[in-house]
């Protein structure tokens, strides 16, 4: 099994971070010519990460915090997410396969097929849900969720909404070390943005941190997706530093990979009514996606990520080079 690239440039991390593959890397890049738009833009695929080709980026963050709840002993994982969570399924199936219970937290969302057929998807699992409706109510049940999981003496390994610790942020740290990997073998040019949908942190977090990582001068553009979290840039840049913070008590020389404040700037305007209600924006742009591209996006995440990137390059808020869009829905 090729190790992960971390391990690589952080050769210290290989005895006290484990790692478990879950997906082929790297993930490939491409134009996309097709869109028209002014700045140069690329895509990286995530969209067929992991077993099968099943799971997306959330398989990245598993890949860290799957080994880390083995080797703690963990019998079963809780987590959280709303009534349609890829987050959840992909926790669900993967645990599975190492052993691991999962128990998920769920809240309402917008119900239309694709969340039905979703939650059907959970259900099939193994996973045990409960419907907890609102985030008070699942906070106020939190207690008894611990309780509940608890086996013996030990409680379940918690993770937050969309795996976005300081641990599963690593997974978006390794996609950016693989994209840098990429420049450097002449696949696409160094990019000025790097556009990613923001619904629980991790990913634009561990971007921002493997940019800096890799040397690259590239800036991550979030696209707030979820209005339920605190997902402004000081917040994300807070994750990325506890993320560089674990990898330096993991016994990693990380001076100078701490993200600086302009590292990632965060957009909002494209969120519509809130978390899973789409907009008339993020329609368009997966019909045209879909039309000039071939690309497969859901609503939720990436559909508004590409509307505010068409958007802003319309307006010209994206000059100063290259731009790559991150695919990250994997669950079909």
């Amino acid at each position: 099994m090729r190790p992960p690239l971390l391990h690589q440039r952080c050769p210290e991390l290989a005895g006290s971070l484990p790692f478990l593959r879950l997906g082929t890397a790297p993930t490939p890049v491409r134009a996309l010519p097709g869109l028209d738009t002014r700045a140069e833009l690329w895509i990286k695929d995530e969209s067929g990460y992991g077993d099968g080709g099943w799971g997306g980026n959330k398989v990245r963050k598993l890949e860290w915090l799957l080994p880390e709840a083995r080797q703690r002993g963990a019998r079963t994982i809780l987590t959280v997410g709303g009534l349609g969570t890829n987050w959840g399924l992909a926790a669900a199936r993967y645990a599975r396969e190492q052993g691991l219970r999962v128990a998920l937290g769920l809240i309402d969302q917008p119900v239309d097929e694709h969340v039905r057929a979703q939650l059907e998807r959970l259900r099939a699992s193994g996973a045990t849900l409960h419907l907890l409706h609102t985030k008070t109510r699942l906070i106020l049940a939190a207690p008894w969720l611990f309780v509940r999981h608890t086996h013996g003496r030990t409680p379940p390994y918690y993770l937050p909404a969309g795996g976005s610790s300081p641990l599963g942020t690593l997974g978006a740290v390794e996609t950016a070390l693989e994209l840098a990997g990429q420049v450097d073998a002449g696949q696409l040019p160094e990019p000025a943005w790097l556009v990613t949908a923001v619904g629980s942190g991790g990913t634009a977090a561990g971007l921002t941190l493997g940019l800096r990582l890799a040397g690259l001068r590239t800036r991550v553009l979030g696209v707030v997706v979820n209005d339920t979290l605190p997902l402004d840039t000081p917040t994300l840049l807070s994750l990325a530093r506890r993320s560089t913070a674990l990898l330096r008590a993991r016994g990693a020389d990380v001076s100078g990979a701490e993200p600086a404040p302009d590292a990632i700037r965060t957009e909002t305007a494209w969120l519509g009514d809130g978390y899973a209600h789409p907009t008339r924006a993020s329609d368009r742009a997966l019909a045209r996606a879909a039309a000039h591209a071939g690309l497969a996006l859901e609503r939720t995440y990436t559909a508004k990520a590409l509307a505010a990137l068409l958007d802003l390059d319309e307006t010209g808020r994206l000059d100063g080079g290259p731009v790559v869009f991150l695919h990250t829905h994997g669950p079909r």
